[in-house]
């Protein structure tokens, strides 16, 4: 097994992470070595996760028993706070870090501070971390120590206006971002918006005031942009488990009414295996991606005018999360960036 990837989890009883597991456990070149859990120490991880058995074969262990400094790379599943609180000491053993959680997201502190409510505790690993969205930097990934996954809404907003954004095409004082997430994007924790008869035949949205993605995106989009980027964005919870879908508003500047979006968007995604364009004029829906670790775009210019709609779906808890994690692993160890990762969608 010398040739393998020692893995590490932290947090491995969350919804991220339970998906971690699913798929790192049928990855050809992982050794699952250490899933942490300060709770269910001793517990079989298959024990609290039957659809595992047979393929994970072992059990929770509290941190302190785990030997993470052993590992090549270790995957944070964690609320915020928790990477940055091991990183220093993971990397002076040499383990690579990836974050699912947003400790790695924003390279301004402040702003982190601010909408985490915690102090960053590690600045000076923050500034040499990666944003792991590898379709945009898929060479500083390939050298990174600290990776920071990117967040489920950011992936589909990001990816869905950066063939714009770099060409400079639309109008950037005015881009809306109409996003709807299944309920797993909430966590696996017992809260009462969560639950069944609170959730199930119900739509809402949340966070309009506010939400901890918008600084990350527009972070994000300013970098791609390369000037100030006006965002509004809306999430909204949407009655199923799992899947998310982005409806994404833009005005086209009157210099490039003439463009050929669709091929535009094929062209720029044209090597990248988890980025779908569809034919224009597609209706993505989520279950065509769930499960898997594809992205879908479609694009759509009602009646030929200005306005540029643009559908992104995703599965929340793959290319949102877990598989998006996996294919940073993947380029940061040099493996082909699609091993472990080529599920195909379950439908229905």
């Amino acid at each position: 097994m010398s040739n393998h990837i020692k893995v590490g989890i932290v947090g491995g009883t969350g919804y991220t992470g339970v998906e971690l597991l699913r798929l790192l456990s049928t990855h050809p070149r992982v050794k699952l070595h250490a899933i942490t859990s300060r709770k269910e120490d001793g517990m079989p991880v298959a024990e609290m996760y039957p659809n595992l058995r047979g393929h994970v074969d072992i059990a929770f262990s509290s941190p302190e028993k785990a030997a993470l400094n052993e590992c090549d790379v270790v995957f944070f599943a964690t609320p915020h706070g928790v990477a940055m609180a091991q990183a220093q000491e993971l990397l002076a053993a040499g383990v690579k870090v990836i974050d699912l959680a947003a400790d790695f997201r924003l390279q301004d502190t402040g702003v982190f501070e601010r909408w985490y409510k915690m102090p960053h505790s590690c600045p000076d690993i923050l500034a040499q971390s990666t944003y792991g969205l590898v379709e945009l930097n898929r060479d500083k990934v390939a050298k990174s120590q600290v990776i920071g996954n990117p967040g489920c809404y950011p992936t589909t907003v990001i990816l869905g206006l950066a063939p714009l954004l770099e060409k400079g095409l639309v109008d950037l004082s005015h881009i809306v971002a109409d996003c709807k997430s299944g309920v797993s994007g909430a966590g696996r924790k017992a809260e009462v918006p969560s639950l069944f008869s609170e959730a199930s035949d119900n739509f809402k949205a949340y966070g309009v005031s506010g939400h901890r993605h918008h600084p990350e995106i527009v972070e994000q989009l300013n970098h791609i942009a390369q000037e100030p980027v006006n965002l509004t964005f809306v999430p909204h919870l949407v009655p199923m488990i799992r899947g998310m879908l982005s409806t994404l508003y833009v005005k086209i500047k009157s210099e490039a009414l003439n463009m050929d979006f669709q091929a535009l968007y094929e062209q720029r995604y044209a090597n990248e295996t988890f980025v779908d364009v569809m034919p224009a004029g597609s209706l993505p829906e989520t279950r065509t991606v769930r499960a898997s670790n594809q992205l879908r775009i479609a694009l759509h210019r009602p009646g030929n005018g200005d306005t540029l709609v643009i559908v992104v779906v995703q599965d929340n808890l793959v290319k949102g999360a877990a598989g998006q994690a996996v294919q940073n692993m993947n380029v940061m160890f040099g493996l082909p960036e699609v091993t472990g990762l080529q599920h195909v969608a379950i439908l229905p």
